[in-house]
């Protein structure tokens, strides 16, 4: 939010720098998150003057030149070569003096003193196009007699200059969304503070001189919906003459970033960074029946927008309509039909207070975000429609010349209550831990606008007034009491409380760290995507089930529609993204949650009804080493995906042969490996689908791999880490080949010889594959290492023979395999 430092000083008389309040600003929680430089001319004219030209003469060397004397108040005259057909002695012109800039459009160039054509030049007389004040270059600009030579140009053209607070406004403070808003904080903060000699006041504008006058042109006023809109006040203003805004109302909007269309939108635009009231002016020869109705239309009813978009009404929109038609999407955006033109000369003018959530269900639904929709969005003050109205009205008669033509309606069914809280002195110097004096109290109070209705010796009752949105109970009050009296004033105390907390075995966030610094410490990035997803990745079912998606019932867009059931889709986005970049070897990893429907699904039951885990999942795509000569065509494959996941899972402590491979491979792998522990999946791993990466336009391998965070955390916590003194007994290596048929897997071979040998084995290393026509068809050959220990002594060889004896018998028997000799 953009908030203007001279529109705030007009309310609010103050000698603070513009450090001393942007710093004021960042401490009462209005957070100062850049200021700006506003000029309403680029450059602001700095360095022009008027001056006047003493004597003219032609340029000796030049026929089009012209040798001028100009005084421009200083000690000397200066000499200036002019190429202006229409320059001559006693003009009063604007001189750019020696080192001024001069743009135009995004160029510019300094004024340097020189030499033309021999003659000394230490200035320029300019054009109006040259100083960006309008496109006539037939001559230099000439001023009337009667203006005082010296005078900046800046001052005389009325030039604007301005900073400008970008505030970061968190959602809860709707009511410093207006420049009053701002004003009142900073009141509040000045006097409480005692910045300044006296207590700041916020002057507000004043409407003291509002008169309905004649009522020719009223309009009936009619709410169908009282809950979607509380209040809605509105009146009549005819005899408009619609035009450009002027300078000064221009500049205010300009400054904020707010385009100027025409005086009568822009006094509703002005009145709204005002007040933080959003107003709208209707075409009143559009309104047919001279009769308003705020509405909900039947659902799939078509309106044209002003942004000249037909869109389809659900039957939650609410609606400004006529006697006949809808004219505006209340509290978001206005139609085609109903805004003024510039033949419109009379208005009706409209100051309502919309329910939040229904304007942010609307906004949300059209994808229409603007200044009056952030608004509604945050909840307005219904207590200011009327006051927001007279102030546009008055202004419309003052700038448009128009009157006001009707009495002021004001449906308001049920008036706001004012919140009742009740505060103690001691409840809040004990929530706090440092006394605050009870006047100091008070005059953050009252200068904030909550009313004290009674007072005692031991604390407030107070009126919480509806703009204070955020403020429902006596936390909120302490809270808006710290910020405006400052938290750097509240000092630590001698004394720390502290409690034990119990960590849970094992320590997830210990856990998820130890596992994100191994795999960024072998070459993945981290990921983070939304966990928002579009609903057309599921449509078909052919990678996971559409009837399990949990949909979102006001979606940010067709696109995020709902929440996501995988990882898998979002990681293959900012796979495909990257690789667009020409980032062709990428290796992802993201921690996220994913969501689904279950079976059960319990009407009222969230646990029944909806399923939450938490994944870890890899990507890794393209070279699996950094291009070199050394490295030649080492593209990523399953098994260098899957020796990070096996050192992933050795960080916790799990060895891959404590899992169970299963059969079950998701849709989406063209081959992998599903492992279990005890029935439940740990991870799932292989290469993707060609066409679930077609889906993304992306045309190499992607391999994916799937950790279930939560019951990987069970096989943990089931885990004992123990510790044992390093053997003083020596490793023995022996080999095994074996041929065996192709379909005979390495992890079956793998789990057998841990089975058999359980008490002296200690690694297992699968170190050569041969298939060739050196063997049978349909065999392979395998080369196995075995690592053998006991703790207790040194093997002998002729316990290794019997031990490797052993094993080749086990494995010729159970998995049909030959030992080759």
């Amino acid at each position: 939010m953009k908030i203007s430092c001279n529109w705030l000083k007009d309310y609010l008389d103050t000698r603070l720098s513009i450090e001393e309040l942007s710093h004021l600003l960042t401490d009462i929680g209005l957070e100062v998150e850049a200021v700006e430089k506003f000029e309403s001319l680029k450059g602001g004219l700095k360095g022009v003057v008027t001056g006047e030209v003493i004597t003219c003469e032609r340029h000796p060397n030049a026929d089009k030149l012209s040798l001028t004397r100009v005084d421009i108040g200083g000690e000397e005259l200066l000499n200036i070569v002019c190429g202006a057909p229409n320059v001559a002695a006693g003009q009063k012109v604007v001189v750019a003096t020696i080192g001024t800039m001069i743009y135009k459009g995004d160029e510019s160039f300094e004024i340097k003193k020189s030499k033309i054509r021999g003659e000394l030049s230490e200035g320029m007389i300019c054009a109006e196009d040259e100083l960006g004040l309008g496109d006539s270059h037939d001559g230099i600009m000439v001023l009337p007699d009667d203006v005082k030579v010296g005078i900046p140009a800046s001052e005389y053209f009325g030039i604007t200059s301005d900073l400008i607070f970008e505030i970061g406004l968190t959602p809860n403070r709707a009511d410093a969304a207006s420049h009053l808003g701002v004003a009142r904080d900073v009141a509040a903060a000045i006097t409480a503070r005692g910045l300044e000699e006296k207590p700041a006041k916020v002057k507000m504008p004043d409407i003291s001189d509002f008169k309905t006058g004649n009522k020719d042109l009223s309009v009936q006023v009619k709410v169908e919906d009282s809950t979607a809109c509380p209040r809605y006040s509105g009146l009549t203003v005819s005899g408009l003459k619609v035009g450009p805004s002027p300078s000064w109302l221009a500049n205010r909007l300009k400054a904020i970033g707010v385009r100027p269309i025409n005086n009568v939108v822009d006094i509703t635009n002005y009145v709204l960074f005002e007040y933080g009231q959003p107003l709208h002016a209707f075409d009143a020869a559009a309104i047919s029946g001279n009769t308003v109705v705020v509405k909900k239309l039947s659902d799939g009813t078509l309106f044209i927008t002003l942004d000249e978009v037909e869109r389809k009404l659900s039957s939650d929109d609410l609606m400004i309509c006529n006697a006949e038609e809808p004219m505006c999407i209340a509290g978001v955006f206005g139609g085609t039909k109903s805004g003024v033109t510039e033949s419109t000369t009379s208005v009706f003018l409209e100051s309502a207070c919309f329910n939040p959530v229904s304007v942010r269900k609307t906004s949300k639904l059209h994808s229409l975000k603007t200044d009056a929709s952030f608004r509604f969005e945050r909840g307005t003050d219904p207590e200011i429609t009327v006051t927001a109205l007279k102030r546009a009205a008055m202004l419309m008669c003052e700038i448009c010349g128009g009157k006001i033509s009707s009495d002021l309606v004001d449906v308001y069914p049920v008036p706001v209550q004012y919140r009742k809280i009740s505060l103690s002195y001691e409840y809040v110097n004990r929530f706090i831990g440092q006394e605050i004096p009870a006047e100091d109290i008070k005059i953050i109070l009252r200068g904030l606008g909550i009313g004290i209705i009674k007072e005692t010796a031991e604390g407030l009752d107070m009126d919480v007034p509806p703009f204070k949105v955020d403020v429902t109970g006596i936390a909120d009050i302490i809270e808006e009491i710290l910020r405006i009296y400052g938290y750097n004033k509240i000092n630590a105390g001698e004394k720390l409380n502290s409690s034990l907390s119990y960590h849970q075995r094992p320590d997830k966030e210990k856990v998820q760290n130890m596992l994100a610094d191994y795999l960024s410490s072998n070459g993945f990035n981290e990921i983070l995507t939304n966990s928002l997803s579009s609903s057309a990745y599921y449509e078909g079912g052919d990678w996971f089930n559409p009837e399990k998606n949990v949909k979102i019932l006001n979606p940010l867009s067709r696109e995020l529609d709902v929440m996501r059931q995988t990882l898998l889709f979002s990681g293959l986005e900012s796979i495909a993204y990257n690789l667009k970049r020409r980032q062709l070897s990428l290796k992802f990893y993201e921690f996220g949650f994913v969501y689904e429907l279950t079976d059960e699904r319990v009407k009222g039951n969230v646990d029944k009804t909806y399923h939450e885990q938490k994944i870890l999942a890899l990507f890794i795509t393209g070279q699996s080493a950094p291009e070199s000569w050394k490295n030649i065509d080492s593209k990523s494959d399953f098994y260098q995906l899957h020796s990070f996941v096996a050192g992933a899972l050795r960080k916790t402590g799990i060895e891959l042969n404590r899992l169970q491979r299963t059969e079950n491979l998701p849709p989406f792998f063209v081959s992998g490996e599903v492992h279990e522990f005890n029935g439940k999946a740990i991870y799932c791993i292989g290469q993707l689908q060609d066409k679930l990466l077609k889906q993304f336009g992306i045309n190499q391998p992607v391999f994916y791999a799937g950790i279930h965070w939560d019951n990987l955390l069970q096989v943990i916590k089931k885990h004992t880490v123990t510790y044992r003194e390093v053997s003083k007994f020596p490793e023995v290596r022996r080999d095994l080949a074996l041929v065996l048929d192709k379909s005979v897997k390495y992890a079956n071979l793998e789990a057998l010889a841990f089975k058999t040998g359980k008490h002296l084995l200690k690694k297992i290393n699968l170190f050569d594959v041969y298939e060739g026509d050196k063997i049978e068809a349909g065999k392979k050959s395998y080369a196995l290492s075995f690592i053998l220990q006991d703790e207790n002594k040194t093997l002998t060889d002729k316990e290794i023979d019997k031990f490797m004896n052993h094993m080749a018998e086990v494995l010729e028997k159970q998995s049909g395999a030959k030992v080759r000799r």
